[in-house]
């Protein structure tokens, strides 16, 4: 937007008259945080006035106000949407960005992995981390279904939230849809303080802290504000259908075989689902049977899903973590085998 402001000064010759034609334009920051693109203490903002010495700059918000000569205010914009570029793509802006943007050259690419997915917080490059988080990626890019599934720690719904997050930043849809079903594991649901939303809310937490790897908070909140990433549990999806979105539903191995069939058909025109699950992790009570494991079932044969399955190998946290699930492992094949010897003497017995 611009506005023209006309000014006029006249010498000591009265028959001299000069005229200056200021502009003054308002750009628009739609596409970063302003904390992270007007920089600690908005250092970003001051090198950006001082390399624009003959402009008028105020800024508020995500509105820049610029008043000056017409070519120089039109070069000032310009340059302030490539530096939003780059800072939506890099999640950061350094001097030397700056100054390389300003002066007309192209600023160096922070270091970073060949495959990474987007770039996180202050310019963290997110990409994978095994090969079957490789996988995962290749196989949302062909599939419109995949299903990811494996042990805690391989980092299945955290690089699930990254593919969302770049299918969002690059406009590849308009929103990014995340739940998880609400099943108690030992805790009564109920007995939770506060309201339906504060009752829910811990169940859905490990999704608010991957998205906060990946997106400055204020671009988070008004993201979430306006509906752009929806965080919600499964039960309220019920009815909708879900287009131009990336939707991933975690923690799946504890839905029902109701509620996995309600959700799968929710896809709608240009959406792209991951579920993820555990298959060892089922807190559902012993006579329901897990939809996601019936889902695979039935869904085995049918083309466009992908499937990736992690296994313990491929867990990314504490090395720890690996060791526990292994051990976790030993005790249930250990306990199986003694229920057996126990039935098989029990069956002597009664023989005898």
């Amino acid at each position: 937007m611009t506005a023209e402001v006309k000014t006029s000064t006249t010498g000591s010759n009265r028959n001299y008259q000069y005229i200056c034609r200021m502009i003054e334009r308002i750009v628009i920051i739609d596409n970063v945080d302003p904390v992270t693109f007007y920089g600690v203490n908005n250092s970003n903002i001051q090198l950006i006035r001082n390399l624009y010495p003959k402009l008028r700059l105020a800024a508020r918000g995500n509105v820049i106000k610029v008043i000056g000569d017409e070519e120089e205010t039109a070069d000032f914009e310009r340059k302030i949407k490539e530096l939003e570029e780059y800072c939506s793509r890099f999640n950061k802006l350094t001097d030397d960005v700056i100054l390389d943007i300003v002066k007309g050259k192209t600023p160096n690419e922070p270091p970073r992995p060949d495959d990474a997915i987007i770039y996180g917080i202050n310019g963290k490059p997110i990409a994978p981390r095994n090969p079957n988080q490789a996988k995962l990626v290749k196989a949302f890019r062909e599939n419109d279904l995949t299903f990811a599934l494996g042990p805690a720690g391989t980092g299945k719904t955290y690089i699930a939230i990254a593919l969302a997050v770049k299918a969002l930043k690059n406009r590849e849809v308009r929103k990014i849809i995340l739940s998880r079903p609400a099943v108690e594991a030992g805790e009564k649901l109920g007995f939770l303080p506060g309201d339906m939303k504060d009752k829910i809310d811990p169940y859905l937490q490990p999704l608010y802290d991957a998205l906060e790897d990946m997106i400055p908070a204020v671009k988070l909140k008004e993201y979430m504000e306006s509906n752009v990433i929806q965080i919600a549990p499964l039960a309220f999806m019920r009815g909708r259908t879900l287009n131009d979105a990336v939707i991933v539903l975690d923690e799946a191995q504890n839905t029902t075989v109701h509620q996995i069939k309600m959700f799968l058909t929710r896809l709608g025109m240009n959406a792209k689902m991951i579920i993820t699950g555990d298959a060892t992790q089922i807190d559902l009570p012993r006579s329901v049977q897990s939809g996601l494991l019936q889902a695979l079932r039935v869904l085995r044969d049918v083309p466009g899903i992908g499937r990736i399955e992690f296994g313990k190998k491929d867990i990314v946290r504490h090395s720890l973590v690996q060791r526990i699930v292994e051990a976790y492992e030993r005790f249930d094949r250990e306990s199986k085998e003694e229920a057996s010897e126990l039935d098989e003497s029990q069956r002597e017995s009664g023989a005898d």
